[in-house]
């Protein structure tokens, strides 16, 4: 069984396991990863680490058996990052992929805002990106209308969890 936990040091090696199975990049939405991020080392990792513990964004990392499965960030506001990335961010490293860990880790960070008191929570996908699109619906999203054909913007009424 999976289970979120907040980022922490003691996973560098977990972590550095993931992020080789994505391959070289800051593309793993969730972590809060930059391009200047130099996480090979200890101390650029603890640096890392302490950079997103000061953002205005609660992160996850989806832990199983002492493996890093994915990350997923709840962001706070409504800022301009916001409107166009969404409140959440999520990715699951490709091996753990179809079987449910996006939905389940969704649930939990929709419980999360509900405690911040988030109402409605924006979710941003790629339009092309059929697994998330199931994700974020199976969690009560809302298609949005937009103009943007190249994403798809949906909203959660968070007063009640839609788990898978």
């Amino acid at each position: 069984m999976p289970e979120l936990i907040a980022p922490d040091v003691r996973w560098h090696a977990a972590w550095r396991d993931a992020h080789a199975e994505w391959g070289p990049g800051a593309h793993e939405d969730g972590f809060g990863l930059q391009e200047p991020d130099e996480v090979g080392t200890a101390a650029g990792f603890a640096a890392w680490l302490a950079r997103l513990d000061v953002e205005a964004c609660t992160y996850r990392w989806i832990l199983e058996d002492e493996r890093v499965l994915g990350g997923i960030a709840l962001r706070h506001g409504f800022d301009d990052f916001v409107r166009r990335y969404g409140h959440v961010g999520y990715g699951i490293r490709p091996s753990a992929r179809g079987r449910g860990v996006a939905s389940w880790a969704l649930g939990r960070m929709l419980d999360e805002a509900r405690t911040l008191g988030m109402a409605q929570v924006l979710l941003v996908c790629a339009a092309d990106n059929a697994a998330s699109a199931r994700t974020i619906e199976r969690n009560g999203g809302v298609l949005e209308a937009s103009p943007d054909q190249r994403v798809r913007r949906y909203w959660i009424e968070n007063s009640l969890s839609f788990d898978m």
